[in-house]
């Protein structure tokens, strides 16, 4: 019976929410560590650590220092970690090169994480914004027009650089048309059938991106470009719903809505169509702004923080990709 047809006082609903047992035994949504997902940035050298300046707490950290700060988020049980590179400026060009160099930043990454941490999941970009001198995500034209298909050949050498240095997971994040079908196939050809693709597939060209441009230093490089003709209009929601369906059938094994809390109906509509791994990105700017809040004293930062991926969780995520995520694994183990 809906309950809009039960009559106060046969329906109270306060009633269930009286008691702490109660709202527990109905509670439709749960939240764990489980679903969590940590973005790291990882630079050059040994024994270094640098404050992102617009995301509090957030730091870039050399491989060593990873490496030691990931043994305290297995322990939490983390179950998954985004690796996101900051490639020096001697080390960019126009064509993204470095991107699927086999010693490069992130194949030494993946492989020492491996090594260390068998069991710790790793995801890896597959874009070239931050090896390009541009700052896009891709080769461009004499017009600063970001070419598809000479995107697409560069990007399937960087995933395969990942997946023969041991990632579990490749997350083309380009947006470029086609890529997935191009990864996939050339994963299954080089015999890396176990390699899985989560596709950025709703990207969203979003102004919530501000501050993980300065922690991977494509900033300065993007200038006062955009990335419109390739990321999506935000004012669209069928057109994330025909991209998810490109790449599922291209072979993706998950999708993803990127950003998180702004585009949560977009998340809704994909997992009720789809009904597929959704994973959601509660980016960089995000956090920021949580952060800022709390540091004012606007906000109980831990609570809206739990809020906040909750409510991603509610729409529809299966995991989701957070700064938040140490922090949170901590509260849930309580």
């Amino acid at each position: 019976m809906n309950p809009v047809q039960r009559p106060f006082p046969a329906a109270r609903p306060r009633r269930m929410r009286k008691d702490d047992f109660s709202r527990r035994l109905m509670r439709e949504t749960r939240l764990s560590v489980d679903n969590l997902i940590y973005p790291v940035f990882v630079l050059e050298g040994q024994g270094v650590r640098e404050p992102v300046s617009s995301m509090p707490g957030v730091e870039r950290l050399s491989v060593d220092e990873l490496l030691k700060d990931a043994e305290k988020w297995v322990e939490l049980g983390i179950p998954a970690l985004a690796l996101f590179p900051v490639v020096p400026a001697e080390k960019k060009c126009l064509a993204g090169k470095e991107s699927y160099n086999p010693e490069g930043l992130v194949p030494r990454t993946v492989k020492a994480l491996k090594d260390r941490y068998p069991e710790l999941g790793v995801i890896t970009d597959v874009a070239l914004d931050p090896y390009t001198s541009h700052g896009l995500d891709g080769v461009i034209d004499d017009d600063g027009y970001v070419l598809n298909d000479e995107t697409v050949e560069v990007l399937v050498k960087q995933a395969l650089s990942h997946a023969e240095a041991g990632a579990d997971i490749v997350a083309p994040s380009d947006m470029m048309d086609g890529r997935v079908g191009e990864i996939r196939k050339a994963l299954e050809e080089s015999g890396h059938i176990h390699t899985r693709i989560l596709s950025y597939s709703a990207k969203y060209a979003s102004s919530y991106y501000g501050p993980f441009r300065d922690a991977v230093g494509s900033a300065g490089n993007l200038g006062k470009s955009n990335k419109y003709s390739f990321q999506m209009d935000p004012a669209n929601s069928d057109e994330a719903i025909h991209e998810v369906a490109m790449d599922l059938q291209e072979g993706a094994d998950m999708v993803m809505v990127k950003p998180g809390m702004p585009y949560l109906d977009i998340v809704r509509r994909v997992k009720d169509q789809f009904e597929v791994p959704t994973f959601v990105y509660q980016v960089s700017g995000e956090y920021a702004m949580h952060v800022a809040a709390a540091q004012n004293g606007w906000l109980d930062g831990d609570a809206v923080m739990m809020e906040s991926l909750l409510s991603i969780r509610r729409a529809g995520a299966d995991a989701i990709l957070t700064y938040f995520a140490p922090r949170a694994a901590q509260l849930l183990e309580k």
